[in-house]
């Protein structure tokens, strides 16, 4: 592959500093896509997890994908709507709603309940949504938002994190849903020992997802 590209940029006849400069962009990029590739974990429950280790850190990126049989508008209910919280990890033991724009952007807080003897973690999140007008796929991306809630004493906060949802209708009733996440828990928490429980996380949230709009069909 980088042989052909640069057979290509020969061709072209650029000077020979921009020849030698594109040439290395190409291999550094193609270089850093190999290294971000997903690692095959498990299959459980329809649901396939992946992970993978990014350059900026140990701690292992995660990814699961699955089928729902349901419609988008019931999905809608639970995925990108931070009022319907119910379903959510049971160790959120705190939420607030700082804004809210149906479909468009949700921005909120919340606090995690850590077992001893680590500390509570919080995050403050913007989750931006779109909405493919052809094709109707659906995008939930969220990020840190930042120095907007003051830091709380013996609560960690997580400032490295981002999570997507990418849901693609494939049919009458059928969802193409893809969940993928960093955490960086801060604090001390030993990569090896996160890495080990991180694999279980799209599982759990899927998997919880697919009893609630499943068995309501």
């Amino acid at each position: 592959m980088i042989r052909s590209l640069y057979l290509l940029l020969v061709k072209v006849k650029p000077s020979s500093l921009i020849r030698f400069l594109m040439v290395a962009m190409m291999i550094l990029i193609y270089s850093s896509l190999c290294s971000q590739t997903w690692n095959f974990i498990k299959e459980k429950d329809g649901i396939k997890i992946y992970t993978r280790t990014p350059d900026h850190s140990a701690f292992k990126c995660f990814k699961g994908e699955t089928v729902f049989h349901t419609t988008m508008e019931k999905l809608s209910m639970y995925i990108g709507n931070v009022e319907n919280v119910d379903w959510w990890d049971k160790n959120v033991r705190e939420i607030k709603v700082l804004y809210s724009e149906p479909d468009k952007l949700i921005k909120y807080y919340l606090v995690y309940d850590v077992p001893w003897p680590l500390n509570d973690r919080d995050l403050c999140v913007e989750a931006k949504i779109t909405v493919d007008p052809v094709t109707g796929e659906k995008v939930v991306s969220a990020k840190p938002l930042l120095d907007v809630v003051p830091e709380r004493e013996g609560i960690v906060r997580i400032r490295n994190y981002w999570q997507k949802w990418t849901l693609k209708p494939i049919g009458k009733n059928n969802i193409q849903a893809v969940l993928e996440g960093f955490v960086d828990p801060g604090g001390n928490v030993p990569s090896w020992l996160y890495n080990m429980v991180i694999v279980d996380t799209p599982l759990k949230v899927m998997r919880g997802i697919k009893v609630l709009v499943e068995e309501k069909n």
